[in-house]
């Protein structure tokens, strides 16, 4: 569907080095990277908005590298929305097919079709100005995907939304790639939007792809030490490795899988700390004896940091969770396991 290869941006004072990628058709795409990794400027480069220096950008099949935006078939929301504001909704959503050869009956069937797909019937005579941040929000998709685009790009779509209203566009957000044909490519920094949504995506930093493939493997196998903190493992220190055991300072964990170098680090998610009230019973692998040093409340759930011999181990707990007496009181005696195929070896 898309199809980078070796692209090359040079701006003032930032770079896309040796861009490598492969969007396939129907694919939830998802760009993660932290701020200022070059997000945006990717997906403007593929859309035609910024000149690329060297590289080619392939649009099913075809080489667009050199092609005007308006020829390549993409249409992009973003994270400000960038509506008209002395358009009303309707005039809005009607804009982008006023570009488009196809007849009057065609344009009001999608604009029809669009209104109640969005839900936008009761606002079409108002202006941007009087919307709420939702509403703005769905006009924009609205706008976007009326015109039918083969490649839908979202901008941080997302971010500018409260947390009630977040979860309610990234629904819709699913729900609109399941029912149209057109391929999604998302810019953001927030895990869950990567996990709800894409079934693919990529990793990027400084400029230059570091992963891509499954999301689900990116998050079960990430590649290195950056790409484990980027998807929140939060557990990860510098490690020696003996046989098929790795070493933190006096601790010793057993691995699954002997690792070909003596250093570097292991990565474990939160998730995959498991806590225990009492300590567990022989056959349990990785038992670690620490105490509570700190608790963290992330809304839905909440995080434990436990110290085990002067390293701190995050593990999470449900909000229901807590309120068991082991957690009464902070420094409390606790004992943590820790799979030995849960632990993750990098070298970078």
């Amino acid at each position: 569907m898309i199809e980078i290869k070796d692209l090359y941006v040079d701006l003032k004072g930032f770079s896309l080095c040796n861009i490598n990628l492969l969007i396939k058709k129907g694919d939830f795409f998802i760009l993660l990277g932290p701020t200022g990794a070059g997000k945006s400027v990717l997906i403007e480069a593929i859309a035609g908005l910024i000149p690329v220096k060297s590289g080619g950008v392939l649009i099913q099949g075809v080489d667009v590298t050199r092609l005007p935006p308006e020829k390549r078939g993409i249409s992009i929301v973003y994270q400000d929305y960038a509506l008209f504001p002395h358009l009303s909704v309707l005039e809005n959503v009607r804009y982008g097919l006023s570009f488009q050869r196809i007849s009057k009956a065609e344009k009001e069937r999608r604009i029809e079709w669009i209104i109640d797909q969005l839900d936008l019937r009761g606002l079409l005579n108002r202006y941007p100005e009087t919307l709420s941040g939702g509403e703005r929000q769905r006009v924009a998709i609205a706008r976007a995907l009326v015109v039918k685009p083969s490649v839908l790009f979202l901008d941080e779509p997302l971010s500018a939304l409260d947390v009630n209203l977040r979860e309610e566009v990234r629904a819709e957000l699913k729900r609109l790639h399941e029912i149209t044909d057109t391929t999604f490519l998302m810019v953001t920094h927030d895990l869950r939007d990567a996990l709800y949504l894409g079934n693919r995506g990529a990793i990027i930093n400084h400029g230059q792809i570091v992963q891509q493939g499954n999301i689900d493997e990116i998050f079960k196998n990430p590649s290195n030490s950056f790409v484990a903190r980027l998807i929140g493992m939060k557990n990860i220190f510098p490690a020696r490795f003996n046989g098929d055991f790795a070493y933190l300072e006096d601790i010793e964990l057993e691995l699954e899988i002997c690792p070909p170098n003596s250093k570097g680090y292991i990565a474990i998610s939160p998730e995959d700390v498991v806590i225990h009230m009492d300590r567990p019973k022989r056959g349990i692998k990785n038992v670690l004896k620490g105490t509570i040093s700190g608790i963290i409340d992330q809304r839905y759930y909440h995080e434990l940091e436990i110290n085990v011999k002067g390293v701190i181990f995050t593990a999470i707990i449900t909000k229901k969770g807590l309120f068991e007496p082991v957690f009464n009181k902070e420094r409390k005696e606790i004992h943590i396991s820790i799979n030995p195929s849960k632990i993750h070896t990098l070298f970078s």
